[in-house]
């Protein structure tokens, strides 16, 4: 038991030890770049893309090798990813710097905020850490020209706005077991950062054009003579089930969300709208039913088309507003 005791003492000082001596010990500053060859597959649902990604290292300490042991944080189905170094052993450079790039193809992972949907914003993220290595030891510093995109990438629906690539510490609330750290580790992240946008007016063409013209053959509707219910109350729900069946194909596409998007938003005023318009037709047929003038019931009805016009108008606008200003 004494020489248990004896052990134990000895083991704790050399810890704290070596916790002083990580902490004084300056960082060796690890230059990062990226060039981004190609972007495709980007999958809503799953909340995944595919990038062709080049990542390059510069350093001085002939201890490490950060392309050896670079973790990439958000990757998707990582079984998947194809990584190569092109350099089998660190390269050196004129001004007496090592030097190594890795070459990484996989999906990567985000999720995507989609309350905006269609006139939503995204950003492309690419994270990256080293995977032994706190900032203790080691800290990212940005290239001078840092992150470089192909010029010839193409996004189908999209447009690629500037890219950036942003370091910053990343702290987690655990030292992983380590013992020779605090009760937190810090590390240097790069973030690569695409942002994407959808074309306004393509979109809005795409979108939008067909919900309005089915509200628009809802309202005709309330121009047909009051007398011929069959083919208004006919027509009315024809439109309710093309718009149920145009927002069921609208959102095949994009994942299952607890919000409403803005999409959400407008096919549900087109309901009400439509609904409103069943409603006076159904009020319109027991008055004519019951020997009402169809005169009086007619003008009635353009009065609600006027009406109803006026609050979906209004409706769009608040939903816009609230949607892309809120």
């Amino acid at each position: 038991m004494a020489g248990e005791g004896s052990a134990q003492g000895i083991a704790l000082p050399a810890i704290e030890q070596a916790v002083k001596d990580a902490a004084t010990t300056a960082p060796e500053h690890i230059i990062v770049g990226a060039y981004i060859n190609d972007i495709q597959e980007i999958d809503f649902r799953t909340n995944s893309y595919a990038v062709d990604i080049y990542v390059w290292f510069r350093w001085t300490d002939k201890s490490l090798d950060p392309s050896k042991s670079l973790e990439f944080m958000n990757r998707y189905a990582p079984d998947d990813h194809v990584r190569v170094s092109l350099y089998d052993a660190p390269q050196p450079m004129p001004d007496g710097s090592l030097y190594s790039i890795v070459r990484n193809q996989g999906r990567f992972s985000t999720k995507f905020q989609l309350e905006r949907y269609p006139f939503d914003t995204q950003a492309l993220r690419v994270e990256l850490e080293d995977s032994t290595g706190g900032t203790a030891k080691q800290v990212y510093v940005l290239d001078t020209k840092a992150l470089t995109i192909n010029p010839a990438i193409t996004l189908p629906g999209f447009k690629i706005e500037t890219p950036e690539l942003i370091v910053a510490d990343n702290r987690y609330p655990t030292n992983f077991g380590d013992l020779t750290v605090g009760d937190d580790e810090v590390y240097s992240r790069g973030s690569l950062v695409v942002p994407i946008s959808r074309p306004l007016t393509a979109i809005s063409v795409k979108t939008f054009v067909p919900i309005f013209l089915i509200t628009a053959c809802a309202l005709l509707v309330l121009f047909f003579r009051p007398a011929f219910v069959d083919g208004r109350i006919g027509l009315g729900i024809t439109a309710l089930l093309t718009l149920v069946a145009l927002q069921l194909t609208s959102g095949a596409s994009l994942p299952e969300v607890d919000y409403l998007m803005m999409l959400d938003k407008v096919y549900l005023a087109s309901y009400a709208f439509i609904m409103l318009v069943l409603t006076r037709v159904v009020a319109t047929s027991w008055s004519v039913a019951s020997a009402g003038p169809e005169a009086a019931a007619a003008a009635g009805d353009k009065g609600w088309a006027l009406a109803l016009c006026i609050a979906y108008a209004v409706a769009m606008a608040i939903i816009a507003w609230t949607s892309l200003h809120g």
